[in-house]
């Protein structure tokens, strides 16, 4: 294997700019988050759905405090394995830490995936549950495969232009959609009848979801401009940014669909929110939107999750095989990347996607805060009170997400456990395995 090492991955630095990682980070964000769960959100916390994203953002907040901190004083092309590294050293926990923040990546993929193939046969008169669905969805990960062998330069630009455009139309959408409705907001309201508290933290863990692309730019601080303040800066800006489109969208499809069309709808339910404000031109436009923005998440998705990958095969934090294939490690787990996300696109539907993905993500969020708080607060001058609050945060709807999901669908708990178990117990197997092998050398942090 060492003899491949030339062909390891290779990262320009400050090839990427502060306004370039804000679209990279926005075009994540932006991609999954409000197409694919404004529906779901809003199944689970009724008439406060728009709060519920509000609650995420502030989670996500607290969230981004750890993130930021370790942004600023290590940025690397590694981002969460490195830090997740610097905090436990390489332990199978760094490891399987870094793998389940890897596969909620990937579950990302699969879910805006399959997004594009619901918004994309809105437009023709295809029964609900189509195999279509995840048809269209292989093919945008295919696409996406294609995007990211060209290369770093093109999808930079590619996101760059992309994020404008779906902020902007969407901003469009969403004002129009307030207009439309007169601003009457009959699914909002503040004393809601049938909101229950584990159901709004449940569509809290979901909304979360919708702002986790911020990690993303993590991963680009070996590329970044003047990374020290930079990478922070970028994180703030992006989380900013969707705070306030998505409120926006949140209000106009309140404003216009009650609780109970907007779960009907709950996996278009954006196109069905431009129906009434634009008629069926808004139901074009917005399919339009939709495509744009899944397409660019999940080519910035797809670039930045084989790059963590490839640096993890580096760490020797992970197994590799080249299966044959020519080329660098990047490209090989670019392979691997899109095939896991392929094959998740065709057997799991939306919903149980977005719960795994939510689930290896909040765990995974946890995992580097108490690696901060106990090993690494002094280090990089990080307040206490702070990281325990992101925890404790995290836990409670984690919690509460966990409950709602025993309830009416514990075949995803059941998925996440058994995901889990896998994972953790190989890495044990791999990295005892992978010492023993190397005990002449020097080893370790």
């Amino acid at each position: 294997m060492s003899h491949n090492h030339d062909r390891s991955a290779k990262y320009k630095e400050n090839s990427l700019t502060l306004t370039g990682a804000v679209a990279m980070g926005t075009g994540v964000m932006i991609g999954a988050g409000i197409f694919a769960l404004t529906g779901q959100v809003a199944e689970l916390a009724r008439e406060w759905f728009p709060l519920a994203f509000l609650a995420a953002a502030v989670i996500t907040g607290f969230s981004a405090y750890s993130y930021v901190k370790m942004s600023n004083a290590y940025p690397s092309a590694g981002g969460i394995a490195m830090f997740l590294e610097k905090a436990y050293g390489k332990t199978f926990m760094t490891a399987g830490c870094a793998l389940l923040m890897y596969f909620s990546m990937v579950i990302n993929e699969s879910l805006v995936a399959r997004t594009f193939g619901t918004y994309t046969l809105q437009l023709f008169d295809v029964e609900k549950g189509s195999w279509l669905v995840p048809a269209l969805g292989v093919g945008l990960l295919f696409f996406a495969f294609i995007v990211n062998i060209l290369g770093n330069k093109f999808i930079q630009t590619f996101s760059f232009f992309m994020a404008f455009i779906k902020i902007g139309g969407l901003a469009l959408l969403a004002v129009g959609g307030l207009w439309a409705s007169g601003f009457d907001f009959e699914s909002i309201s503040v004393a809601p009848e049938n909101t229950t508290a584990s159901g709004f933290l449940g569509a809290v863990a979901l909304g979360i979801l919708a702002y986790k692309g911020f990690t993303t730019i993590t991963n680009s601080g070996g590329e970044i401009k003047n990374p020290h303040q930079n990478v922070g800066r970028a994180i703030i800006i992006s989380i900013g940014i969707c705070i306030a489109v998505y409120m926006l969208v949140a209000f106009a499809v309140g404003g216009n669909l009650t609780i109970d069309e907007i779960v009907q709808a709950k996996d278009y339910a954006l196109a069905e929110a431009a129906r009434p404000a634009y008629g069926q031109y808004g139901l074009w436009i917005t399919v339009g939107f939709a495509i744009v923005a899944t397409v660019s998440g999940v080519i910035a998705s797809v670039f930045a999750v084989s790059r963590m990958l490839a640096m993890l095969t580096d760490m020797k934090l992970v197994p590799h095989s080249h299966f044959g294939m020519p080329g660098d490690i990047q490209k090989h787990t670019l392979v691997y990347t899109i095939v896991l996300a392929m094959l998740l696109t065709v057997f799991f539907d939306l919903s149980r996607i977005a719960s795994l993905g939510a689930i290896f993500y909040i765990i995974m969020d946890i995992a580097i805060h108490w690696g901060v708080f106990r090993y690494l607060r002094k280090e990089i001058n990080a307040n206490a009170f702070i990281l325990i609050t992101a925890i404790i945060l995290d836990v409670i709807v984690l919690g509460a997400f966990l409950i709602v999901k025993a309830q009416s669908d514990i075949l995803v708990i059941y998925v996440a456990l058994a995901g889990m178990a896998i994972i953790f117990a190989g890495e044990r197997l791999f990295l005892r395995h992978y010492s023993t092998e190397n005990e002449g050398e020097p080893h370790g942090t």
